[in-house]
């Protein structure tokens, strides 16, 4: 049976409606940096999502080619996630969809190293004739975090965050969203295939103690 991120690690990818206190361990992913609306048609974020699932999926296969990838074990792909931001503040202004700045993001199962993820940009290539020069091997350690899971719209997120907070606080701990720790999104449902108000969002926010 194929490894499942979302069933192994339940406390980084299932979290309860309440919001909890997590320390995420040093994770590696594929990833595509980018700016602007999500939700444009042909947009560049859309277009980032379909690089990262192609080469997650040469990874995932390439048990039926002649790379063979040291510590490989079948897994199934890991949901896609986003890191987002926007210059002049630390928050996300909703209203301002086009001044977003994004990280796209597929985690990578730990056996990947860079000389595998260079052969899959190569091989995913050569594959679907494209070019995948934007997606980069990206470490990431996020540390201490507040996360809930959000169940509804991306537009009702702060209704959500603000929970996240208020909890934050009462613990001793206050946020601590910077240039390198970000606003932090785990994508469980296919907004293609589920209606808003059902869709489910792990929303993940760096902290420190007070």
């Amino acid at each position: 049976m194929a490894f499942d991120f979302k069933k192994e690690y339940k406390e980084f990818y299932l979290p309860k409606s309440t919001p909890g206190i997590v320390t995420v361990p040093p994770m590696n992913y594929i990833a595509v940096r980018g700016q602007g609306d999500p939700n444009a048609e042909n947009g560049a974020y859309k277009q980032s999502i379909n690089l990262l699932y192609a080469l997650a999926y040469t990874i995932k296969m390439s048990k039926r080619s002649d790379h063979r990838i040291e510590g490989f074990f079948d897994f199934v792909v890991p949901p896609l996630e986003g890191f987002w931001w926007q210059d002049g503040g630390i928050g996300i202004d909703y209203a301002r969809k086009a001044d977003l700045q994004w990280i796209s993001a597929i985690r990578l199962p730990d056996f990947v190293t860079l000389e595998d993820f260079a052969w899959a940009v190569t091989e995913a290539a050569r594959k679907k004739q494209s070019d995948f020069s934007k997606v980069a091997f990206w470490p990431c350690d996020e540390g201490l975090c507040v996360q809930c899971l959000h169940i509804g719209s991306y537009d009702a997120e702060p209704e959500t965050i603000s929970r996240m907070h208020d909890a934050l606080f009462e613990q001793g701990y206050v946020l601590d969203i910077t240039k390198k720790r970000l606003h932090h999104e785990i994508y469980l449902s296919d907004p293609r295939k589920s209606a808003p108000e059902k869709q489910k969002t792990v929303i993940r926010h760096p902290i420190r103690k007070a």
